[in-house]
């Protein structure tokens, strides 16, 4: 299992201690604006037991964002293998979703860069793609410091309905950087 650190960040393993925090990150609506809804404890409970599971299968995946000067929890970073059915999968997803109290700190993009830094370098990954609803322009910012590189075509998400305001969504790349 493999942990990043950055010069302000430790993406790590899950721990029960994270859950609390999690689960009232994902209660926000603000934090959860660009996602189908707020998600009860249950549901983000849920959501954190796949990312553990899923670090301890791989090595790696959504990790646990710990800012190292205060050893506070402030949301995921990390690699994906989308399960939805997307019009560019197979893929790997680099993505991020941090609590609105680490907003503003360029956290997510020292944290995906690192991630996307792992993608390349240990996992030889040839693409890593990453995709947001149309409307977040924050994360398209994002992706676009990060050197990605948006598709022509928008798609529309079909893990939501038709007519969802969040279904259409911009797709970015960034190739290995050697090819």
């Amino acid at each position: 299992m493999r942990e990043l650190e950055t010069e302000r960040l430790l993406l790590r393993q899950w721990k029960d201690a994270d859950y609390p925090a999690f689960a009232l990150m994902s209660s926000d609506a603000e934090t959860m604006r660009y996602f189908p809804s707020v998600l009860t404890e249950e549901q983000s409970r849920a959501i954190a037991d796949r990312c553990r599971a899923l670090i301890n299968q791989r090595g790696w995946g959504f990790w646990a964002v710990e800012v190292k000067a205060s050893n506070e929890f402030a949301g995921f970073i990390g690699l994906h293998v989308p399960s939805a059915d997307l019009p560019f999968s197979p893929c790997v997803e680099v993505g991020w979703r941090l609590a609105r109290d680490f907003w503003g700190k360029w956290f997510a993009t020292e944290g995906a860069q690192a991630a996307l830094d792992f993608a390349f370098q240990e996992l030889s990954l040839a693409e890593v793609v990453s995709f947001t609803a149309l409307s977040n322009k924050r994360s398209e910012k994002l992706m676009q410091r990060l050197g990605m590189v948006r598709d022509e075509n928008t798609f529309d998400h079909p893990g939501l309905p038709e007519g969802h305001a969040l279904r259409q969504h911009v797709l970015y790349r960034k190739k290995q950087p050697d090819r």
